[in-house]
């Protein structure tokens, strides 16, 4: 049995932040300053109560709708996100009797960002090709707006809230094949991109609360990134990730009609590609209505190029993703 992406579908919340509305929160910014930053023009951000599995549940939802896929049918499902409703159960459990699937259905969540996708679709291939599942759902989630300090212009100006839903399958009709896959961990870095006060390990606390009182006492833990370290992590990973994803593939980069990476910044994605010498027709960025969605980035970018046409029945499409941990994945799937 071979593994296929048959439906994405994704979630956004409906509330958006503009580069106008953060130039009156951080009025030494302009909005070209912003966009020329990060090629961003808005970030849909979550409401208070509306968390990650919300956004997936959502997503899945419009999966079901759009592509009128039979909910019995789902054999397993995959929930990614930093931001889990609960230490214990597991959410994609919650998920499962939310989302009314059959009760023989497995249930994992994967606490990964944005490396997130590329890991679901490789396990999901993997249930798949072992015989174990035939229909999994994978639901990409995340919610960083909740662990931004208010004062970091940063940050505030990069991320995005967001859910996507993905369903891998069996069957082969109509669907996008999967290739073979590149992975990779470095987790010396991982302080480098961190959500501090959020986990076991040093826990929000009184003191935690008392300190962060005066922007209601950042819960949630508080995202820290040292930006130059990314920037350097992601020269340094990705140019190695995509030759090795080739090797993998037995593909020559010249055979790859697109190349959809992780929609990190669209600044860092510029300089990766003409780094890596990719042609700007072959490079997709979809990130000037959404922002930096984390782990639901590359199947949204995905969704969208395939709307638009920018990828097309039978393209090679080279999907590669680094960020938090330090984690790389990747592979390449022919639409």
């Amino acid at each position: 049995m071979k593994a296929y992406i048959k439906a994405i579908s994704y979630y956004l919340p409906p509330t958006a932040l503009s580069n106008k509305e953060l130039c009156e929160v951080f009025p030494n910014l302009t909005e070209a300053d912003i966009y020329k930053k990060t090629g961003i023009k808005k970030r849909h951000i979550t409401t208070e109560g509306i968390v990650g599995s919300d956004l997936g549940f959502f997503a899945a939802e419009k999966l079901f709708e759009e592509h009128t896929v039979d909910r019995k049918t789902i054999d397993y499902i995959i929930f990614c996100t930093e931001g889990l409703d609960y230490k214990g159960p597991v959410t994609a459990c919650i998920l499962q009797d939310r989302l009314q699937l059959n009760t023989n259905c497995g249930a994992i969540d994967l606490p990964y960002g944005c490396t997130g996708f590329t890991y679901c679709i490789s396990i999901a291939k993997a249930l798949i090709e072992s015989g174990q599942a035939t229909n999994v759902l994978a639901l990409t989630s995340d919610i960083p707006s909740t662990v931004i300090h208010p004062e970091d212009a940063d940050l505030r100006m990069l991320f995005g809230d967001a859910g996507a839903a993905t369903l891998i399958t069996a069957t082969e009709n109509e669907t996008i094949a999967i290739g073979s896959f590149s992975v990779g961990t470095d987790g010396s870095g991982a302080e480098n991109l961190m959500v501090k006060g959020s986990g076991t390990r040093g826990p929000v606390d009184q003191e935690w609360l008392d300190k962060y009182d005066n922007v209601g006492g950042l819960k949630y833990g508080r995202m820290q990134m040292n930006a130059l370290e990314i920037f350097n992590f992601a020269l340094r990973i990705v140019p190695p990730l995509i030759e090795s994803i080739l090797a993998k593939n037995k593909l020559e980069k010249s055979e790859i009609n697109l190349f959809v990476f992780h929609q990190a910044n669209a600044f860092l994605l510029s300089v990766l590609r003409r780094k890596l010498k990719i042609e700007e027709d072959r490079f997709f960025i979809y990130m000037e209505e959404v922002g930096n969605t984390v782990s639901a980035s590359i199947p949204i970018a995905l969704a969208e190029a395939i709307k638009c046409g920018k990828a097309k029945k039978g393209d090679k499409v080279l999907i590669a993703a680094f960020g938090i941990g330090y984690s790389w994945s990747g592979t390449v799937i022919t639409i």
